[in-house]
């Protein structure tokens, strides 16, 4: 009987994963039969933009982060594919920091070119995951957003290609549930327009704070504020925007600070980054982790230790993602397809090998 793997999000990495399928298939090997199962309406994952926040058409959590006016705040050089250069895409060189639907449309370009659409189930998201040590299968609940169906199926291998920047991490401050303005975490900010004559706070100090930071300034913010918890970011800010220490607590409309000073705001923004979620996994089974540069757990940062045949992709945080994701979905291929094996430990039992 043909294996068969499942991936759990058509975003990068599981576009990378069937790009890698795809590649193998197009020099005459035979590949499993490949199922993708995307909860958005388009492929992309993140840089597929959506105006909604909060829940989407059929009422499920908002997956991507993106904001109108966002720019790569990493060099093109840095995301191009091996196989797939800028230059091959737009037919001329371009900027090193093209905005965000410049890097969508060439995603888009190297999927396109190879045809793995139909792999993909648009509208449908995983409910649950049990794996049958019976049949050494997963068992997949899904649901048919757009036809509100439920339905099983099993699969040998299970690619998790959800991501980790759709979760929002929301902390808590003494007396936040007073103040009488605009409050959000940057997953659910689409434009600055809004922050217009108005005095805006953003807690945290990375990407995210600096880049809503600036666009809030450009779009005419009265002023901006970044707090940070251990270390400032320490750019030359312009007039009107400066970085103090951590928020404390609130009073009324009030933020105050560890150095004891305080300022009125019109609207915060949470800055405060992402969880590793996968609600439709069991406890033995997922991944639990802070974002980091190595995830404990996952042998060679893809393979799950305790069940070698669950497989992460993208699940670490650095900057060369979009070839980090193809040199894992093409290891997780290649081990799939019995060239290579990965040994890991599986918890009280042997060492388990997978491919």
């Amino acid at each position: 009987m043909k294996i068969r793997v499942g991936i759990i999000g058509a975003g990068p990495s599981g576009l990378a994963q069937l790009r890698a399928f795809k590649s193998a298939e197009m020099k005459g090997e035979a590949i499993p039969e490949i199922v993708c199962f995307e909860k958005q309406s388009d492929w992309g994952g993140l840089w597929n933009y959506t105006w909604r926040t909060g829940v989407g058409q059929y009422g499920e959590p908002i997956h991507g982060s993106m904001y109108r006016y966002l720019w790569s705040n990493g060099p093109k050089e840095c995301l191009e594919f091996a196989d797939y250069t800028f230059d091959e895409h737009f037919g001329k060189p371009i900027s090193s920091y093209p905005p965000r639907p410049v890097l969508f449309d060439y995603i888009q370009g190297r999927v396109d070119k190879c045809n793995v659409r139909d792999y993909i189930r648009f509208n449908t998201t995983a409910r649950w995951v049990e794996y049958k040590e019976d049949t050494q299968q997963f068992s997949v609940v899904l649901e048919d957003l757009a036809h509100n169906k439920t339905y099983t199926e099993e699969f040998d291998y299970l690619i998790v290609a959800s991501g980790h920047f759709s979760t929002p991490n929301m902390p808590y401050f003494e007396g936040i549930e007073e103040f009488p303005g605009l409050i959000m975490h940057a997953h659910d900010f689409r434009g600055a327009d809004i922050f217009k004559d108005k005095d805006v706070l953003l807690i945290g100090s990375s990407y995210s704070a600096e880049d809503i930071g600036v666009q809030s300034y450009k779009h005419g913010a009265r002023s901006v504020t970044l707090s940070y918890r251990s270390n400032p970011i320490g750019m030359d800010w312009p007039e009107g925007m400066k970085e103090v220490p951590l928020l404390t607590h609130f009073e009324g409309e009030v933020a105050h600070f560890s150095d004891g000073t305080q300022e009125r705001f019109d609207a915060v923004v949470m800055c405060t980054g992402y969880q590793h979620k996968f609600p439709y996994l069991p406890d033995e089974l997922r991944l639990k982790t802070k974002n980091c540069l190595y995830p404990d757990k996952i042998y060679k940062g893809v393979f799950f230790n305790e069940l070698p045949q669950l497989i992460y992709l993208g699940m670490q945080d650095q900057y060369y993602t979009f070839n980090m994701f193809d040199v894992q979905a093409w290891y997780a291929r290649d081990v799939i397809q019995g060239k290579f094996s990965c040994r890991a430990k599986r918890k009280g039992k042997r060492t388990s090998t997978c491919g």
